[in-house]
């Protein structure tokens, strides 16, 4: 079926594919069927060989502001164990190709965890990160005080999570959330240019490395040096591996083809 909340382009460029959430009137909140068309998008450009990057976005104004309340407020807890949305974003979590954020303007409770489970942000000058749940009487549930408390520190973490308290874009590179700033009209422009530079490496090398770096937050440091050194290793049975340091050697590009 025709997802009707995002927009996808599978050759937005070369081995790059784009998603765009689509929900201008409501800032992009994130209802079920949103996120359940994201998830079947990810699934399905996670197994596409010419896909390597995956570049995901919203529009000027928003990321994404929030989950749709409304949706969720005449719910019961039984009805929300019963519903179990998380388990779509457990989904999306095991996505294997690396997935850039392209964020303007608002990224706000779930908009902020979505943009949390991509790999790298780009965002704009206009950009605001925050987890106002608690504004509405309840907390984060998609990762807010997990992700964010990793990615910023305990102190900013709680005093976001605690007040609800948004932070700018310069905020967020300075804490350690996004990577870099741009201005308003130039945020996608970037994020496809990051894509395009990942997008040249070896995949099978991307997705170990992505895999490795995601590993160090759910394991001890010998653990994770454990888990990098196996995945090291498996990568010298690909072609790709033959190829990078052949071509390297040949002071040439190397030609990658993520066997």
């Amino acid at each position: 079926m025709h997802p009707e909340f995002i927009i996808v382009k599978k050759d937005a460029q070369p081995h790059v594919a784009h998603i765009q959430l689509n929900r201008p009137k409501e800032l992009n909140a994130l209802n079920l069927q949103l996120m359940g068309e994201l998830r079947d998008a990810l699934k399905e450009l996670d197994a596409d060989d010419s896909t390597r990057v995956i570049v995901l976005s919203g529009n000027d104004k928003a990321f994404a502001a929030g989950a749709d309340i409304k949706q969720m407020a005449g719910k019961t807890a039984i009805d929300m164990y019963n519903i179990d949305q998380f388990s779509t974003w457990d989904t999306i979590k095991k996505t294997k190709k690396p997935i850039i954020g392209a964020v303007s303007g608002f990224a706000l409770g779930g908009g902020c965890e979505l943009a949390m489970l991509c790999d790298m942000i780009v965002a704009s000058e206009t950009a605001k990160f925050g987890q106002p749940e608690i504004k509405i009487g309840v907390m984060p549930g998609a990762g807010g005080t997990q992700r964010l408390t990793r990615a910023v520190g305990k102190a900013l973490a709680m005093e976001m999570v605690l007040t609800g308290k948004f932070i700018s874009a310069r905020e967020a590179q300075q804490a350690g959330l996004i990577n870099r700033v741009v201005p308003v009209e130039l945020f996608l422009e970037e994020a496809f240019r990051l894509a395009a530079e990942v997008a040249q490496m070896s995949p099978l090398a991307v997705k170990m490395a992505k895999e490795a770096v995601l590993k160090s937050f759910d394991t001890t440091l010998e653990e994770g040096l454990h888990f990098e050194r196996k995945n090291f290793y498996l990568l010298f049975a690909s072609e790709d591996q033959t190829e990078g340091m052949q071509a390297f050697v040949e002071k040439r590009a190397p030609v990658f083809k993520g066997r």
